[in-house]
């Protein structure tokens, strides 16, 4: 039931204008952005021909574009996550749901899941950017794996961050401005540390975004894809106990 429910979700997004029109837009500015990258690396090579060791094509391209899309991604993933159960809440279809011989757990994973399949199509289609650099180049396809990895865990803590934050309204618009504040909160907590106010470093381990700059570099740590792993299985948990609250209610 996980995956019809996912289904459906995903055939949900895919009838709506909104979802095709940020596919198209977001797909547009990362194009603009590898392009971009590909010029400035054509004008450094001359220099970068000189230098024993000098930064490959994986290191100036790939690599800027994925932390450019991880930020294009934490803009748009509120508005696809907003209406993922706010809008049942909203239509009072969240009750059929209840009725139906689904558990909790069922009916916010398969949510969530069909959601995260319409960033995954996003992220396949962003990945043939810098794998067409093959044709031309060499590619260290271990930064590029890293960096494919990081973004997926991203999107993934993005989208149950988002799937819960919908859960606690019925107004899609409160859920996508509460799951933006959070999700750049995330994201930026770590600037305290900044002003010596964090002398153990305490900010800078919450920080989604000092997590992903070591993947973006080609290293790979457990504690990294930890990190990740437990703020989706944090966020789903809150979730499914929302709704369980929800049904509860007289």
């Amino acid at each position: 039931m996980i995956f019809t429910i996912a289904a459906r979700e995903l055939r949900s997004l895919f009838l709506s204008p909104l979802a095709w029109s940020i596919l198209a837009v977001t797909l547009f500015i990362l194009a603009y952005l590898f392009l971009s990258q590909i010029e400035a690396y054509i004008n450094l090579q001359p220099r970068l021909a000189t230098l024993e060791g000098a930064p490959g094509v994986a290191d100036i391209v790939v690599a800027p574009l994925f932390a450019d899309a991880a930020v294009v991604l934490l803009l748009i993933t509120p508005l696809v996550t907003m209406r993922v159960l706010s809008e049942e809440r909203r239509n009072r279809t969240l009750t059929l749901l209840f009725s139906a011989p689904l558990s909790m757990t069922e009916i916010v994973v398969g949510k969530y899941l069909g959601v995260l399949s319409f960033f995954l199509i996003l992220l396949a289609l962003l990945a043939l950017m810098p794998l067409s650099l093959l044709a031309g180049t060499e590619l260290d396809m271990g930064k590029l794996a890293a960096g494919m990895l990081g973004l997926v865990l991203v999107i993934a803590a993005f989208t149950a961050i988002g799937v819960y934050m919908s859960s606690l309204t019925e107004q899609p618009t409160v859920a996508a401005v509460t799951t933006f504040g959070l999700l750049l909160l995330l994201w930026i907590i770590d600037w305290a540390g900044n002003k010596q106010m964090d002398d153990n470093g305490a900010l800078a381990h919450l920080s989604m975004l000092r997590h992903y700059e070591p993947l973006l570099k080609g290293l790979f740590s457990s504690a990294d894809v930890a990190y990740y792993l437990l703020l989706i299985v944090l966020f789903i948990g809150f979730s499914i106990r929302r709704l369980d609250a929800t049904r509860l209610q007289p």
